[in-house]
């Protein structure tokens, strides 16, 4: 019974050290650099094509990062970002589209075929590591007749 109250002891600890780590930054704060960039790596730049805005050296990015930390400090979440900037710029800006419309196949699809691919193997292969059948005897050839065709070879050459 000790370890138990000892474990709930830890959990409690553990998860009041964690909990203000993901809590938005207080209306008027001003967000650290890896702040921001923990945003902005799960947005893309709006000027080079497939870049994770924390690592983009444009103009445009630095733009965005300070907007990002301007919605930061206004206390807007890393959700509430990510949302403003979909509205802003279109979901192509956003690292992870949402699963809504026909994105959610983009979750679905990749497991499905994965399991159907697998399946489709394990029922082959049980089926390609069968022993092969030996192959079917050769009737003999009646010995006048194959006398026959051997002299016609040889009339030939």
């Amino acid at each position: 019974m000790k370890w138990a109250a000892w474990a709930a002891a830890l959990m409690l600890l553990l998860a009041a050290c964690a909990g203000p780590a993901n809590a938005p930054l207080a209306a008027g704060s001003t967000p650290s650099a890896d702040q921001v960039n923990a945003v902005a790596k799960h947005l893309y730049c709006p000027v080079c094509a497939n870049v994770p805005l924390d690592v983009c050296g444009t103009a445009a990015c630095a733009q965005w990062r300070a907007q990002i930390a301007d919605l930061l400090s206004q206390g807007y979440s890393e959700q509430g970002v990510y949302d403003y900037f979909a509205a802003q710029y279109g979901q192509s800006v956003l690292a992870v589209p949402p699963a809504r419309g026909l994105n959610w196949l983009i979750y679905l699809l990749p497991p499905l075929v994965i399991a159907a691919a697998a399946l489709w193997l394990g029922r082959n292969l049980a089926r390609w590591r069968k022993a092969p059948t030996a192959a079917p005897e050769r009737p003999q050839l009646d010995n006048a007749y194959a006398r026959q065709l051997e002299d016609e070879l040889k009339a030939r050459r």
